[in-house]
């Protein structure tokens, strides 16, 4: 059995995933994405989608990215 290394259960079927060459493994897709998704830098939520990017920040949303560059314009 293999641990998953956001929350530590010990899972038969645990899986790996290869990032910037190096390997992690979890236990599901929501330890997964705790771990290695970057977070919007307006409201901080986890970006499992495309995202949008603007002035070198990752926004989850178009409306997330339009409220960080009013805010940062005021």
């Amino acid at each position: 059995m293999a641990k998953c290394e956001q929350c530590g259960n010990e899972y038969s079927h645990a899986f790996t995933v290869t990032m910037d060459g190096t390997e992690h493994t979890y236990d599901s897709f929501e330890c997964a994405i705790t771990a290695l998704a970057p977070q919007c830098a307006c409201c901080s939520c986890r970006i499992i989608g495309h995202g949008v990017t603007h002035a070198e920040n990752i926004f989850c949303c178009d409306h997330c990215a339009r409220s960080s560059h009013q805010a940062a314009g005021s």
